[in-house]
């Protein structure tokens, strides 16, 4: 069995629609924690130079990507979309030739969902960081999980992606990295 090793050069960060309408619809404090995983993924893409793309689904009506999430990305732009999945043609230019995407993002067992399965039928791997996706209802979730490792997901912490993308320690990289995960 070949074993999967994430690179740099092949991966950026996707977050699924991470909006303010969405947020005020979860559990506070399962949001809370998937928060500091997300922009724990994010701060790490940055240190590591990984393209970091957003989706935003339907904002006129669930809002815009929640400021928690916005501070950490800095300057950004998002993709919108009415599509669950965020394989929209926006995303798939702007991921060019990588062919590794770590997830994170809401809701698990809809819009993430839907972005792995139509990943994975491209050829792309999705990956899914289980502790930084969310939905409404821990049922949802925990099928939803499920549901993205049938269709092709490999799932991981934003820990175990970060420290593979990075494979070493002692670089500034590293202590960017290893402040992100705290």
């Amino acid at each position: 069995m070949l074993t999967f090793r994430l690179k740099r050069d092949r991966s950026a960060l996707l977050v699924v629609d991470i909006q303010e309408r969405l947020c005020a619809a979860m559990n506070p404090d399962a949001l809370d924690r998937m928060l500091h995983r997300v922009n724990a993924a994010i701060e790490g893409a940055k240190a590591l130079e990984l393209p970091i793309l957003v989706t935003e689904q339907y904002p006129k009506g669930l809002g815009t990507t929640d400021s928690r999430v916005k501070t950490h990305l800095g300057a950004y732009s998002s993709v919108e979309k009415l599509t669950f999945s965020a394989c929209v043609p926006d995303v798939l230019a702007r991921l060019g030739e990588r062919d590794q995407v770590l997830i994170v993002g809401m809701e698990t067992h809809v819009c993430v969902y839907q972005t792995v399965r139509d990943l994975a039928e491209r050829g792309v791997s999705p990956v899914l960081c289980s502790d930084a996706v969310l939905s409404r209802h821990p049922e949802d979730r925990r099928v939803g999980l499920e549901m993205c490792r049938d269709a092709g997901a490999r799932l991981v912490t934003v820990e175990a992606a970060l420290f593979d993308l990075l494979g070493v320690a002692g670089t500034p990289e590293f202590k960017k990295v290893s402040a992100a995960v705290r």
